[in-house]
This record gives structure tokens, C-alpha cells and sequence, in this order.
């Protein structure tokens, strides 16, 4: 991987925006014509000695009543941008990361959800503002940064203000729709235009986290024998859990196992210490002071507990601070270690449990866990991954240079020089379909009441679940999975050939409906299904097969083939619609628009 070389034409600039739940953090690479890249991250920002969080700043923005920014990153922790803020009724926002998250989510993360905290609610910010305005704040500190570290730093950024590609990394559990929204984001913040996709690309904090781990204390001679390691990337808002190996005599990776995404990171053990200290603390003079005191939980307390067993205590005031009936002694808050073990528990216990079933279920031995992101540092965390994996004969790996720059770095590493080339299907994905009516098939038999009828008289069922892509398929770069469609039409309706819509659906059934496979008909477990994108096809320039006049009850009519082609090979879907003209293949590109998926 160090031996890359940049074979372009011409001076790049590739930035990685890694937008966190608490923290956020920016790499970058000056590419040169025949030179080995440096990957570098942004280590200054204004007011950036108010936190004590490495190359990183608090992903916050202070807003005013008019919407207009007033504060971010570092410079909202300054004690007078607070003050002010509290004087001019400026609105806080924080973990608006966690607002574009899927809405999908497994059930046992709805009551952590359930916390985080709202938008501001006056109606005039979206989640895709606020990310675009964070998104610009970043890459002012990046070009102010280039051009005061830099030899000739004014020059190199105006050599490269015109070339600059964008990596956005994501939660392993984010799809189309929410990178459509972080694209929507870097538009907004004029960083790119809508016609410059190619600008833009994505990879999930698992995958970038492996590019790192390889480049940052992961022995080679680890990965020799095929076996498999696990990448736990322990960040603010989100547990990512990825499995990967390289296989023998190989210099790519592979993925081999679904990987995970939960919504137990970080900022969940202090919300479960606010809770248990606003009950503590209800009848105290302290409670005033919940906000302050939480705060100092998290910057000590959270980071360095590392024995259940132990008295912890919160050192949040002076000496003068004293409450004998709620243990508060000179300034400092006891907690019983059980307590603060309790904080950690369901973020812990999720961890743990994927470990094992990712070691379970894997075809492969796994040898090792790396721990990385900012979560990775808890000694509690480590403590009881450690104890828990110890009869599985799992070696666990925390990487020691600065593993909260692991998502930006490995994004960018990434970019220079990808390593992953297949990948395992999350989930099924299909397509509803019209299949023929068979009288004698019980299942159509049901549907009998919604038959339709085409220009040529043939009877469909419709709602049939065709699956193009299953649950844990392995999906290389070159893969690419179609399904061959045809769409009839009479002179009255060919215009209706110049969009024609292809909705792509997801089964995320599984442990909800009891089901492991898709069901054959989407009402059979309707629940279980989600609309993922429509695939905007153009057929009017593809060949019309006449029907002559007779073969159908509506006189003549037409019909088109064609194949939908869909390629999951990378974080990104995409798609292209295939036809036969002159017994020569030709393909068009097809636009992809991702829904909601709330």
C-alpha cells in the first residue's frame, strides 16, 4: 500500500470528511504526477486548544433565531460564545448525524434512539442545512490549513482548488438514501455541482477503518493464513462491526460476513449516566448543575473507568462544594463502579455479541479484533471485549496512533488505493413483479380477485418478489446482477416509454418475521419489505417488437425487452439498462433516485 504511486496527468487533491455523532475530523492528500501520496490530516482549527480531542473538533453549531451560524466546531465550546449564546437565545445543535440515519432500525435500539436530541424546531434548518453548513466550516479549515502548513501553501491550494475530490464516509448500516442526502449536503455548500457525481464518492466506517488498522499496527503476518479478523469501529453515535480476510497469495481483502451497524456508541453510556444522575440528583442543590457535571463524566470518568469494583468518582466543582446526602464531598460526585459498569452495558453486551456470532457464522477462523475510533480508548470497553472473546483464542488490537483519525485516514487510503474488492449482500434485493397466472397454483389461486389483464391477454399475479441480489451473496468489483423485463404498449401508449420506473425493494424480514428467506409474495410479510430506489429508465429508443393484429384482444400492439442491470460491488449502487439491437448488446446509463426510507 505505500508503494502507490499517482499515475494521473495532473496535480488532485482528495479531502475525506469524516462527520461523526460528537466529533469530526478531516485527511487529505496532495496528489503528484509519479509520486508516492502522503495522507495528512487536518490538525488545526480556530479555538482548537478548548477540547482535548486530537485532530478533531466537536461536531456542534450554534445557531441564531434567523438560522444564521454563529459558532462551530471548537469555537461553540468558548465560554463566551456559550454565555452569548444563553443571552441571545441562539439554538445548540448536536448529533444531527444521527438525524440522517436510517429509520429502519433493529428494535432493541428504538429506546436509545428515542434520546436523541430533536432539530432545532423553528422549521427553517433540515438535517441536509446543517450537515452542508458543517460540511463548509470543514473545508475552510482544510484550505486554511493547507495554505499555512504548506511550503508555498497559497500556491499548492490554488493548483489544486479546481481538482478536488470528496470521500464522505458512513455508518456500515447507511445506504442509498442517506448518501443521496451527504451528496445533497456537499451541493448546498457549493463543493461540488449536481452534474459532478464523480467528484463524490462513499465508504463505510468498517471499510475505512480496515484500510487503516493495514497501515497503522496490524502485523501483515497476521492476514498470511486467510483467517479473518473483525473491525470494531467504536465511534460517538454508532458501533460499526465489520469481518474481512485476505485470501492467500492474494493483495485484495474480501469481506466475509453482513456487516453490522448499531446505535449504541459513545454519547448512549452518558446519556444512560445523565438518566441515572437526574434521578440521583432530583432532590439536590446540584442538580442545577446536571449539565456541567455530565460533561465532566465524559471527559474522565467515562474515558478511564476501568474496574466495576472500584469507587469512581466525578470531579465537577471546588472545595467548597459539598453534599454529605447525595455524595458530593469537595467537590467531587461518588458513584459505586457497578453504576458506571451499568452506563456501559447495552453498548458493551452488543459488541461482544456480534464478535461472536460473526465468529459463528463465518466460513473462515478468525484471528484477530481491531478496535479503533474514539470509543476503542474506554479500558472498560477493552477490558470486557477481552474477557469475553478469551475462549474464542481472540487477539485483540487497539491501533496506537491516533484512533480517532481512523475513518478519515482510511477513507483517503482508500481513494489512493482500494483494497476490498468483494463484499457481503446485507440484505435480499428484488424487484415486484407481474408473473403469469397459473389457475392450478394455490398461492395464485388467493390472488385470483387481483389478475390483470395485458394488451395481449395474458392473465398476471402481481406483487411476486423476484430476488436479484440474496441476503450474504459475495459481490466482487466485476459483479453485476440484472433481471430480464419487458413492458407491452399499444400506439395509444408508447409515449409512456420515456420514463418507465423500476422500483428496487429490500427484504429486511429475518429475526422480526421468523423469516431467513424472502417470502414469494410481498403480501405474504409486507412489513418485512422497504422500498429502496426507482431506476429512471428511457426506453423510447429501444426496438419495438410488432404484435400483429389477432395475438391479442386489443388489436396490435408492441412490446419492448430489456434488462435492468444493477451493480452493488461498491458503498454506491448503480445502474444501467441493457437491450439487444441488431443482435449487438447495448447499454444506456439509468438514474437512480433513493427513497425515504422512513
Amino acid at each position: 500500500m505505500s508503494n502507490f504511486v499517482y499515475r494521473g496527468l495532473q496535480r488532485r487533491l482528495v479531502i475525506a470528511f469524516d462527520l461523526g455523532t460528537t466529533f469530526s475530523g478531516v485527511s487529505y492528500s496532495i496528489l503528484d504526477p509519479g509520486e508516492t501520496p502522503e495522507i495528512k490530516g487536518v490538525t488545526r482549527f480556530p479555538a482548537h486548544e478548548q477540547v482535548n480531542s486530537g485532530s478533531k473538533i466537536p461536531t456542534v453549531i450554534y445557531y441564531d433565531q434567523n438560522a444564521k451560524v454563529q459558532a462551530v466546531g471548537a469555537e461553540a465550546m468558548q465560554k463566551e460564545k456559550v454565555d452569548q449564546a444563553k443571552k441571545e437565545g441562539w439554538s445548540k445543535v448536536e448529533w444531527f448525524k444521527l438525524h440522517i440515519r436510517p429509520k429502519n432500525s433493529s428494535g432493541k435500539e428504538d429506546e436509545s434512539i428515542a434520546k436523541i436530541p430533536p432539530l432545532p424546531d423553528s422549521g427553517l434548518l433540515s438535517v441536509v442545512d446543517i450537515t452542508s453548513d458543517f460540511f463548509q466550516y470543514l473545508f475552510e479549515c482544510t484550505r486554511t490549513y493547507i495554505e499555512e502548513s504548506h511550503a508555498n501553501g497559497t500556491d499548492v491550494w490554488a493548483s489544486v482548488e479546481n481538482e478536488i475530490d470528496f470521500v464522505i464516509s458512513h455508518p456500515n448500516g447507511w445506504g442509498g438514501y442517506q448518501q443521496s442526502q451527504l451528496r445533497e449536503a456537499l451541493e448546498h455548500a457549493g463543493l461540488v455541482s449536481p452534474h459532478e457525481a464523480d467528484r463524490v464518492s462513499f465508504i463505510t466506517e468498517g471499510e475505512a477503518s480496515l484500510h487503516f488498522a493495514l497501515r497503522n499496527g496490524l502485523p501483515e503476518a497476521t492476514m498470511e493464513k486467510g483467517e479473518g479478523i473483525i473491525i470494531v469501529d467504536g465511534g460517538g453515535g454508532t458501533i460499526d462491526v465489520s469481518a474481512y480476510r485476505k485470501p492467500k497469495f492474494s493483495d485484495t481483502f474480501e469481506e466475509i460476513a453482513p456487516s453490522e451497524c448499531h446505535f449504541l456508541g459513545s454519547v448512549f453510556v452518558s446519556m444512560h449516566a445523565r438518566e441515572f444522575l437526574d434521578n440521583r440528583l432530583k432532590e439536590s442543590d446540584y442538580h442545577d448543575e446536571l449539565d456541567h457535571i455530565v460533561s465532566c463524566f465524559d471527559k474522565t470518568t467515562k474515558v478511564w473507568f476501568s474496574d466495576d469494583k472500584k469507587t469512581q468518582y466525578v470531579r465537577f466543582g471546588s472545595t467548597r462544594d459539598n453534599d454529605a446526602d447525595f455524595d458530593i464531598r469537595f467537590g467531587q460526585l461518588k458513584l459505586e463502579g457497578s453504576d458506571v459498569a451499568s452506563f456501559f452495558e447495552p453498548s458493551v453486551n452488543c459488541i461482544v455479541e456480534a464478535v461472536k456470532d460473526i465468529c459463528k457464522d463465518s466460513p473462515y477462523p478468525i484471528s484477530h479484533v481491531v478496535l479503533v475510533g474514539g470509543f476503542s480508548a474506554s479500558e472498560w470497553l477493552y477490558k470486557k471485549l477481552e474477557s469475553a472473546v478469551q475462549s474464542l483464542s481472540l487477539e485483540i488490537l487497539r491501533p496506537q496512533s491516533h484512533p480517532n483519525k481512523a475513518v478519515s485516514d482510511g477513507a483517503v487510503s482508500s481513494y489512493l488505493n482500494g483494497i476490498v474488492t468483494a463484499r457481503i449482500a446485507r440484505f435480499s434485493y428484488g424487484v415486484l413483479r407481474n408473473i403469469e397466472y397459473i389457475p392450478d397454483d394455490p398461492q395464485h389461486a388467493k390472488r385470483s380477485e387481483s389478475v390483470l389483464y395485458r394488451p395481449s391477454g395474458r392473465k398476471m399475479v402481481p406483487d411476486a418478489f423476484e430476488v436479484m441480489l440474496a441476503k450474504g451473496t459475495k459481490v466482487s468489483d466485476e459483479t453485476e446482477v440484472s433481471i430480464k423485463m419487458w413492458k407491452e404498449v399499444t400506439d395509444e401508449t408508447k409515449s409512456k416509454l420515456e420514463a418507465v420506473p423500476f422500483t428496487l425493494y429490500c427484504y429486511r424480514g429475518g429475526k422480526k418475521s421468523g423469516r431467513a428467506k424472502p417470502p414469494r409474495f410481498y403480501d405474504e410479510d409486507s412489513v418485512g419489505f422497504t422500498k429502496l430506489c426507482s431506476v429512471q429508465a428511457d426506453l423510447s429508443k429501444l426496438p419495438l417488437e410488432p404484435i400483429p393484429k389477432g395475438n391479442g384482444v386489443e388489436g396490435t400492439f408492441y412490446r419492448v425487452k430489456y434488462s435492468v442491470v444493477l451493480l452493488f460491488n461498491s458503498a454506491e449502487l448503480k445502474a444501467h439498462i441493457r437491450w439487444e439491437e441488431n443482435n449487438t448488446e447495448q447499454r444506456t446509463p439509468a438514474s437512480v433516485i433513493f427513497f425515504d426510507d422512513s
